[in-house]
């Protein structure tokens, strides 16, 4: 299979692979001279994003082709990430690498090839990530089991993991720098697993079993270098942390706190317990910002994320600008209950704009959806026609986040969605930052005069034809 891939994207990068292998012996030794391009089957937008840290480095145009080029004359080794919204992945140069990949992106992690030198470690980082992903799914079910059987089974995983790691290692010969990252994919899902185990557990089963953990369940913290610099942007490794501190942060005994209560005092326990572990200030805000971007995003309690950003501004360093969980935070505070929803522009089928003044002032259900999201596309516009119905007080508009009009009004027509009124947003980093849209399961809804009455809600929670009372 990935010998088959690999043939066709030399196939179709053959014009860029000569003028990489035309350059192949020009290097010198104290050069740093790089190339990275490639092409982007079904593009969503016309630039890659080349990134270090999350800073951009560079933004790539697409040609006519759908492909890109670039030389850096001086690229440090190390790992950095190439975009193409709402999509990334990993990509690791050494000295004088130059490589090229094609991505599909109606299915982006899976179609992901690289060829040219530097190619093979690259292709290991995809392969370990996507054995990964299938581990994940396919052991969802083993947090029901109890504590033994679930140490085996993911145990037995890592096992083969590990054995896929050593044998790439051994034929590769990687040096010790890009080790760093292969040894992480391999680790940190399977230290993530034990530390989810308590968690997940309880919420499937009902059962606590914080009481049952052997004492050497956890050993293999001590193995790991929360304040690893080198680490600090790599997925992995943040996602991690974010368990571990989950884990050493919840508070088993609540029963006297309410349900926001109880978040709020969960996720300032995380924060400190991450200032006393993390003494780096990079993954230290690294981590910080993690924590504060999904506790915003999860409780919407006005009261309570102030006092929670209180906590976060004094413990973080990272006052810039720049801040997204300041950004976060103030747009939160204008999407309150009662206030007035903040002015975004739109397209309509026939591509006139619209803006969202224009519609927002009735009772209105605002729902968010996306081509690259069938499942959801047809779950939630079953559930808006069947809320039409039942509440005709309603107007419920559907907003596609990023498709071209053209995609959008073909999918219109194949789903004959007539009942419902879509509209297609015109900048979606606009409407990211003034309606806060991370996820397309997310609802929002305005009572009377357009008035906000939830933001932050989501149209299959359990509850919510509550809230249109």
């Amino acid at each position: 299979m990935h010998n088959y891939r690999n043939l066709k994207v030399f196939a179709l990068l053959i014009p860029l692979l000569t003028l990489l292998s035309s350059c192949k012996n020009e290097f010198k030794g104290n050069d740093y001279v790089a190339y990275f391009g490639g092409e982007i089957v079904n593009p969503n937008s016309p630039y890659v994003l080349f990134c270090k840290d999350n800073e951009v480095i560079d933004s790539i145009k697409l040609d006519k082709n759908n492909r890109f080029f670039v030389q850096f004359d001086s690229l440090a080794p190390g790992l950095y990430t190439f975009k193409h919204e709402p999509e990334y992945q990993y990509i690791y140069f050494d000295k004088n690498d130059s490589l090229m990949v094609r991505v599909n992106t109606r299915d982006f992690d899976n179609s992901v090839v690289f060829c040219g030198r530097g190619d093979q470690k690259n292709n290991f980082l995809m392969e370990q990530y996507l054995k990964n992903e299938k581990d994940k799914n396919r052991l969802f079910e083993a947090f029901d089991y109890d504590i033994d059987k679930f140490t085996k089974a993911i145990d037995s995983s890592y096992q083969v993991a590990t054995k896929f790691y050593t044998n790439k290692k051994e034929e590769l010969k990687w040096n010790e720098s890009f080790d760093v990252y292969a040894k992480a994919a391999l680790d940190f899902p399977y230290y993530s697993r034990r530390e989810l185990y308590p968690m997940v557990h309880k919420m499937r089963t009902g059962n606590d079993v914080y009481e049952q953990i052997p004492t050497d369940f956890y050993n293999f913290r001590k193995k790991v270098d929360c304040n690893n610099v080198a680490l600090s942007s790599y997925s992995p490794f943040v996602m991690y942390l974010s368990h571990m501190l989950n884990n050493m942060g919840s508070i088993n005994y609540h029963n006297h706190f309410t349900e926001v209560d109880l978040a709020l005092k969960t996720n300032v326990n995380k924060m400190n317990i991450a200032d006393t572990l993390i003494k780096n200030e990079k993954v230290k805000n690294t981590i910080l910002n993690n924590i504060a971007f999904t506790y915003l995003l999860e409780d919407q309690n006005m009261v309570n994320n102030q006092t929670f950003l209180d906590t976060y501004h004094k413990i973080s360093t990272d006052k810039s600008q720049k801040n997204e969980i300041t950004k976060i935070g103030n747009a939160i505070q204008l999407l309150k209950a009662g206030s007035q929803l903040p002015e975004v522009t739109l397209i309509d089928r026939n591509g006139h704009k619209i803006s969202s003044t224009t519609f927002t002032n009735k009772k209105t259900v605002l729902f968010f959806w996306t081509a690259n999201a069938v499942s959801h596309l047809e779950g939630v516009h079953k559930k808006i026609l069947s809320f039409q119905k039942a509440h005709p007080e309603y107007q419920f508009i559907g907003i596609n986040i990023n498709d071209t009009q053209d995609e959008w009004k073909n999918l219109l027509k194949k789903y004959k969605f007539d009942t419902i009124t879509e509209l297609r947003c015109v900048d979606f980093e606009d409407i990211k930052a003034k309606w806060v849209i991370t996820k397309i399961h997310r609802t929002i809804i305005l009572g009377d005069n357009g008035a906000i009455k939830n933001a932050f809600t989501n149209i299959f929670e359990l509850n919510f034809e509550e809230e249109l009372k």
